[in-house]
This record gives structure tokens, sequence and C-alpha cells, in this order.
């Protein structure tokens, strides 16, 4: 998978999001091989190096929030992928606007970590950081080592757009906890938003007469019918099995309530143990037993499965957002891209129909040692504003994690689709921690060891369950692992 990065893709902001975003997260999920450990060496000296001369605050304005000094340099570096570098030229322009006196650095690299590692060890790192793509530097790392900026002054100062509401108060669901590692310190802004669940062709449901099931037994039974016309209800990348976790942990939330997947989060004793997790695992298991996924699924890779999913060979595809761009040279113009929140079991599911997983994408970071902190700050206060993210969306066909920012832009189908699945979401929105805390314990334990193999009709659900919870025990007592908790 490591030749299919976003390098390999066009550059003009919209080909290749889903290649950018699936990279990113391929690289946060220990896909793509990275140099962790020179890095992680490399950081162990917590830094080092000369402070530099930081710059003086500004004064404190209605217009400056932040008390940016108006005539400090800022320096920006981009991360170079399937987003394109104009969204972020457009913003800086306006920071050049704003502060004319200032010299703004803006410069775009696939090569995050080694062309950024040196100066973090020298103290002379940029004022703001998208630290994404194949070579994304290791954010537990940085966090453990003290070595990127709180950003709570920006979340508390006053919007781009409204002085009455807050930076915070006009973020998507769950943006800032996924900044949190211990305790309220945010350290990470997650700039695009994706939204994970079940993706299929409207069409295809209408040509069968069938709305998507909101009940367990309503998808077995639309999946029947469709065995009958030769379709096969489900595929998934059956060789990264992690992504059956973007429609299956939302399931568990639905059912056992969203504690369920804090406590499998926490790696507490026995949290793969609850009813809600052995009953969804049943629920899908049914779905190999009955021979409802696609034949041969279990040697696809993503973009094998996705492109017979576009073909019309299977109805239904666990998925991120970026389907709709990394598919679009295989997904018919008729196809309608539609997304879904997973269906529940029955009605004594927890939370209502519409519980959905969407977090963020895109991590942006201000450095604790960078000259001007408050400029970088400020920056990102420019792009969280309507005006930024509607330039973002229409660009590069992906929502940002400004609440809002689509009024006036066409959007695609999927797009469209993902949208609705958020209002309908309201506040059942899960954020799943565990691909972000545990890589190697979501990917190559629960997803591969796990979930794959029960998925491929090789392990029993029981069987599943037990494994896996010896993995995230095990997980638990390393303490070579830096453990994270909900707060």
């Amino acid at each position: 998978m490591g030749s299919t990065s976003a390098e390999n893709h066009g550059t003009d902001g919209t080909a290749a999001v889903g290649r950018r975003d699936l990279i990113k997260r391929s690289a946060a999920l220990g896909l793509i091989s990275v140099p962790a450990m020179s890095f992680l060496s490399a950081c162990a000296s917590g830094g080092g190096g000369d402070d530099g001369e930081k710059a003086k605050a500004g004064e404190k304005t209605a217009k400056n929030p932040l008390g940016v000094n108006e005539s400090a340099p800022m320096e920006f570096v981009l991360f170079d992928g399937g987003f394109g570098k104009e969204y972020a030229e457009d913003a800086v322009k306006i920071y050049e606007k704003n502060f004319p006196g200032a010299k703004v650095k803006f410069s775009a690299t696939q090569k995050i970590q080694s062309t950024l590692q040196p100066r973090f060890n020298q103290g002379t790192p940029p004022d703001l950081i998208d630290n994404s793509g194949a070579e994304q530097m290791d954010m537990g790392t940085l966090v453990g080592k003290n070595q990127l900026a709180d950003l709570t002054p920006l979340l508390d100062a006053p919007s781009y757009d409204d002085p009455a509401k807050k930076v915070r108060d006009t973020l998507r669901p769950g943006i800032v906890e996924m900044g949190q590692f211990d305790g309220e310190k945010v350290w990470i802004l997650y700039y695009a938003y994706t939204v994970y669940g079940v993706w299929y062709s409207r069409k295809a449901l209408t040509a069968l007469d069938e709305e998507y099931p909101e009940t367990w037994d309503q998808m077995l039974a639309v999946c029947a019918k469709a065995k009958k016309k030769g379709i096969a209800g489900w595929t998934y990348p059956g060789k990264y099995p992690y992504y059956i976790p973007f429609s299956l942990y939302p399931m568990i939330a639905k059912v056992g309530g969203a504690e369920v997947l804090d406590a499998i989060d926490n790696l507490e004793p026995n949290a793969w143990k609850h009813p809600a997790v052995k009953a969804c695992f049943d629920a899908y298991y049914e779905l190999y037993r009955k021979g409802y996924i696609l034949r041969g699924t279990p040697g696809l890779d993503h973009i094998q499965s996705q492109t017979a999913w576009a073909q019309g060979k299977a109805l239904f595809l666990p998925n991120g957002s970026w389907v709709e761009n990394e598919s679009a040279n295989v997904i018919p113009d008729d196809f309608e891209v539609t997304v879904s929140a997973p269906s529940g079991l029955d009605s004594s599911d927890k939370l209502p129909f519409g519980t959905i997983w969407a977090s963020g994408g895109e991590p942006f970071v201000v450095p604790a040692k960078a000259n001007n902190g408050a400029g970088g700050m400020e920056q990102l206060r420019i792009m969280l504003s309507e005006a930024s993210s509607r330039n973002f969306t229409s660009k590069v066909k992906s929502l940002t994690a400004y609440n809002g920012g689509t009024d006036g832009i066409t959007l695609t189908p999927g797009l469209k689709a993902g949208v609705a699945a958020l209002e309908k979401a309201g506040q059942n929105v899960v954020n799943p921690r565990l691909q972000d805390w545990y890589v190697q314990l979501q990917k190559e334990k629960i997803g591969v060891a796990g979930l794959g193999e029960m998925m491929a009709g090789r392990l029993t659900p029981a069987e599943a369950i037990k494994k896996i919870q010896n993995f995230a025990d095990e997980a638990a007592k390393d303490d070579s692992i830096k453990h994270y908790k909900h707060q």
C-alpha cells in the first residue's frame, strides 16, 4: 500500500482528496512504514537547543484578540497532499492583509517528519504545522515531550465572524476532544472532518424497492433480497479490516451506549465482553454465515473492495467520506453515493437510529517553541472562519471542523449525504479513540487478528471477543505504551 501515497495523485486539490485522507489515516494506523524510531529517539532529548527569539506579544484588541505582534514574521508549513495548497494560501493572504507589516513564510512539503524533526530538536520549529501524510510526526510523542503549545487560547478567543461566540463554540462535535490527550489541554486542531458509516448507492437500493434498513432484521432481509438478484450484501477491505469498525463501533454505541466505547478506549477489564459488543459481533457474523459478503472479500484491498461496490457487486461498504473522491473514476454518474449511520439491533438500543462516527482529520499544531505561536493560532482562527471553511469545502469537496460553511456550495452527492447524516445524528456523534491512542492494537490486533478473522469465518464471535480482550489486557499492562483515558 505504500506505493499508493498522496504523492502519486493529482495536486489540484480535488482528485486526490480521498487518497490524501486515507494516507494520513494509514500512516496513523501504521499501514505505511514510517521511520518512527529515529523520531522517537530524537524527541527523547526533549527539544533541546536555543529557544530562539520569541516574538514580543502585541496589543490585544477586538480585531487582534490573541495579541499577535503585528510586525513579527510567521512561518506556516503545510502537508502537500490531496487537499492541495490553495486553501491554505488563500487563508495566508487574509493574515497578510490583516497584518501588513508581517512577513509570512509559507511552504508545503510531503516530508513533514524529515523536514521538521531536526528543527524541533534545535528549538526552531515553524509557528503552524499541518502534521499529516505518510511522514506524520508521532502525536503522542510530541505531546509527551511537551513540544506542542496548548491551543486553549485559540479555542477561547472570539470567533472570526462573531465576537459573541468563542472559536470552540463554532466547531463540529468531537473536534475539541480529539485534540486532547490528558486532561483539558488541547494540543491539536483537526481541520478536516470525516463522516464514517455504511456507504451505498441510493439507485441500487431503489432498484430493490428498499430503503436503508434501520434494524438488523431489516438489514438481513435487504441482503437476502439482493442475494436473489446476484448482488452481495456487503464488501469491505479484507486486507485492511480496520475499516469494519467504521460502522461496527458506532453500532456498538447505539446498542449499548457511548460509555461502552469509552470503556474500550480506556482498556478497562472485560470492556469487550459487554453484551452490546457480543450482540453486534453476532450480528456482523450473520453476514458471513448467511453468505451475504461478496465472495473473495477477505483478499481485497481498499481499492478493490470499493471498485466492486461501485460496479454494483455489493450493496453496502463500511468506509469514510473520502471514498467518494477516492473512487470517483469508477463510480457511475447515476450511482447516487449515500452514507447512513449503521443499522441498530432493535427498539431496545440505548441510542436512536442516526448515531454515527464522525471525527477530525488534517491535524494542525503550534509548537511550544514557536517564535510566533500567537501568529500560528491567529492563522488557524482565520481558517476557522465561515469564508475560509466554505473555500476549503468548495475546492476540495470535504467538510471542515467549522460547523457550517456549506451554504451556497453545490455539494457532491456523498458530501450532501454526509451533511444530512450529521444533521440526523445531532448530538449522537461518537468518536472512538483507539485508532489515535493505540495504533498497533487497533490495526493489527483488533482489526486483522480479531475482526478480520471473524468476518472471514475463521473465528466465532465468542472466540474473536476473547482474543481481542486478551490483546486489550496486554496493552493495558504494557508499561512501554503511554496510556490515555477519557476524562
